[in-house]
């Protein structure tokens, strides 16, 4: 029954996530709250007559029965906030929801819990970093957590599956549907080491406003976010945002001075809104890790091919095979125009990847 209550108070008009986990606080449970008297609903900060009413007349209560049949057919669990189980870091939060939907068996209350996000528009670069931040962070026996859309984000559960670490895609619709319909045979896949997870109930659609609600609870389940390549504008930006409010640290991959699915990540960076990192290294420093002895043959692999491809490739293996080579070595071996070789060492160097010696010499860092 008192799982009825709990749904219930989800579906009451006007009442948000605030009023009622003031609710909450003054009577101490859910069902408490819909056994209370109008005079003493009153007597709660933000109801009024009309919201007393509201809650009196009890409009929302088949609603909510049809709710409690879908999660008992579909063994989807309920997560109340004051319950042992809600997500202790998520908790935290000033605008955690009241009621998480959840199928899945992964720990949402883990030792460790990261969320990976970024652009829509994920390059092979993007898609390709992250599988290696997935393998540099599998020793640490990490949750990853992102939000099931298109690029990154499912790149991450990939990754995820790939390497056999645990990930919950947190949604924002019901689970009686799978948003974009071309990932459910991934979202299936995660259900039985990982999860999903949602505030919404069943028959809600995947509308643009529930998406930044969506963000918010990527942002609150883990202790750090981890943006891998973001544009300027989108979802990454946003979660990000609401890590920094909730004071939970995030992490962004640097990118290219003139590419434009990487200039949210130097955004951040340059704003002091996220730290630099280049490798798994910087992940477990950053967040007092004791470094895993499986992760540094991970983090030697992350923090070089991450982010080359062509011409740049090929300098960085050019200078792995040779150890360091001069500007007019290399432009002969690999027949790259002298202004574009100049371009090409720069932006390694500004990645942090090669060292420029005395005498315009090169070599990896």
């Amino acid at each position: 029954m008192s799982s009825l209550y709990e749904i219930a108070l989800t579906l009451i008009p006007g009442v948000g996530v605030v009023t009622s986990r003031l609710l909450i606080e003054h009577f101490g449970d859910a069902p408490g709250i819909f056994n209370a008297s109008r005079k003493d609903l009153l007597q709660v900060p933000g109801i009024g007559p009309k919201t007393a009413d509201t809650i009196l007349a009890r409009t929302f209560m088949q609603r909510a029965e049809d709710e409690l049949q879908f999660v008992e057919r579909y063994k989807i669990k309920t997560l109340f906030y004051n319950s042992p189980e809600y997500p202790e870091r998520l908790r935290q939060c000033h605008d955690a929801p009241v009621l998480l939907y959840y199928k899945g068996e992964a720990d949402l209350n883990s030792d460790k819990i990261i969320s990976i996000v970024g652009t829509r528009n994920a390059t092979e670069y993007g898609r390709d970093l992250t599988q290696q931040l997935v393998e540099g962070l599998k020793a640490q026996q990490v949750l990853v957590v992102s939000g099931l859309a298109y690029g990154i984000d499912v790149a991450a559960h990939k990754a995820c599956i790939k390497s056999g670490v645990p990930t919950v895609g947190v949604v924002g619709h019901g689970l009686d549907r799978i948003y974009p319909a071309q990932h459910r045979a991934i979202a299936e896949s995660m259900l039985s080491t990982g999860g999903l997870l949602t505030e919404f109930p069943s028959q809600t659609k995947p509308d643009k406003e529930n998406f930044p609600k969506r963000n918010r609870i990527v942002a609150g389940l883990a202790d750090a976010t981890i943006v891998v390549e973001a544009g300027l504008k989108g979802g990454a930006l946003i979660t990000a945002e609401i890590a920094n409010s909730y004071d939970r640290d995030v992490m962004a991959f640097p990118g290219r001075v003139n590419d434009s699915y990487s200039a949210g990540c130097n955004f951040l960076i340059k704003s002091n809104r996220a730290h630099l990192v280049t490798g798994v290294k910087d992940i477990e420093y950053l967040l007092d890790w004791i470094p895993a002895a499986a992760n540094q043959q991970a983090d030697a692999q992350l923090s070089l091919p991450l982010a080359l491809y062509g011409e740049e490739k090929a300098i960085a293996e050019y200078l792995h095979e040779y150890g360091s080579s001069s500007f007019d070595q290399l432009q002969a071996a690999l027949e790259i125009p002298q202004t574009k070789l100049t371009m090409l060492l720069l932006n390694m160097e500004m990645q942090d990847l090669i060292i420029a010696l005395p005498g315009k010499r090169y070599r990896l860092r």
